[in-house]
């Protein structure tokens, strides 16, 4: 069995998933994701199966593969927006993913970069290590309202911390989970989206990247919906919002801040427009980068692929 993994953090990080797939004997190459449509096209036949992060599987590469000995891909991590999943279908190739491993990570992080800019961490670090020492007045989180946009596995783990932390929270889905509603009353569920527009102070994505969300965040959000001059952080995907509607919004003041860790185009190209804008502070998609849940996506990573293999043998 010949496999290909791509996921850096998979391959950077010590642990019991890096046991695990030396112990299945797979014939293993590692690249350095995230792989383009292209650099894949000429090598993907060769492999049977895939691990892989956010790489580009388009139909073009599915097909291409199929063509060759691909037949597995066992995505690690939970966005399968970079993979066609109708293509999938369509050429037989079975697609797994790892939900419900990394929403304490991924929830932490929002909180690392909400706190980083609410205390000025990020320019007081700068400012002393050139031997300044300036001070910046900062601001508490306590009895902010932050708005959830997406009440996942992520969501659910970020409204118990924001909770924790003295928060009002707000949450928009299109799924209203009654029962997790009724064990956290603290919770108001909002149907209409623009009610976190008007009213949060802080608002959070944690939605997929579809055709439907795509540019959620718009101009036209941005310019009309925001009342509250809200900080907004994304660590779900770069697509969500429109690049050029956030820097107008900063300017405008319309936004006091935007905190992602994701880009549009990652790695960040060096034309990016967000790339040292004021009140921006960007990561490099590391949101879900701890040994702990690394460890965890690993390991499902690999027992997914397991179990594709022992149902195709079937």
């Amino acid at each position: 069995m010949k496999v290909l993994l791509t996921s850096t953090s998979f391959q950077d990080t010590p642990g019991k998933h890096q046991e695990l797939l030396k112990e299945q004997g797979y014939d293993l190459d590692t690249l350095r994701g995230p792989i383009s449509e292209g650099q894949l096209l000429p090598i993907i036949g060769n492999y049977d199966a895939v691990i892989c992060g956010d790489d580009e599987y388009t139909e073009a590469v599915i097909k291409k593969g199929v063509e060759g000995n691909l037949k597995y891909i066992s995505k690690y991590g939970v966005g399968l927006d970079r993979i066609d999943l109708e293509a999938a279908k369509k050429y037989g190739i079975p697609v797994t993913n790892c939900p419900g491993v990394n929403q304490v990570s991924v929830s932490e992080h929002v909180l690392a970069l909400l706190f980083t800019f609410e205390k000025n961490v990020h320019l007081q670090y700068n400012s002393t290590n050139t031997g300044s020492w300036k001070r910046w007045v900062g601001h508490e989180i306590q009895g902010k309202i932050i708005g959830i946009i997406g009440l996942g596995a992520i969501g659910k783990e970020l409204s118990k911390k924001a909770n924790a932390l003295g928060m009002k929270v707000l949450a928009c889905d299109l799924y209203k989970d009654r029962e997790f509603l009724d064990q956290n009353p603290y919770i108001s569920f909002e149907k209409d989206i623009n009610e976190i527009y008007k009213n949060a102070d802080i608002i959070s994505l944690h939605l997929p990247h579809t055709p439907q969300s795509e540019h959620l965040i718009s101009e036209e959000v941005v310019e009309n919906k925001f009342k509250r001059k809200p900080i907004l952080i994304n660590t779900s995907r770069g697509m969500l919002v429109d690049s050029k509607a956030i820097l107008k919004g900063l300017k405008e003041g319309k936004l006091r801040g935007y905190l992602t860790d994701v880009l549009a185009h990652e790695p960040m190209l060096e034309n990016e427009i967000l790339k040292g804008a004021e009140n921006v502070i960007i990561t490099p998609h590391v949101g879900s980068r701890t040994f702990q849940s690394v460890e965890r996506q690993g390991t499902m990573a690999v027992e997914n692929l397991k179990k594709l293999i022992n149902l195709g043998k079937d």
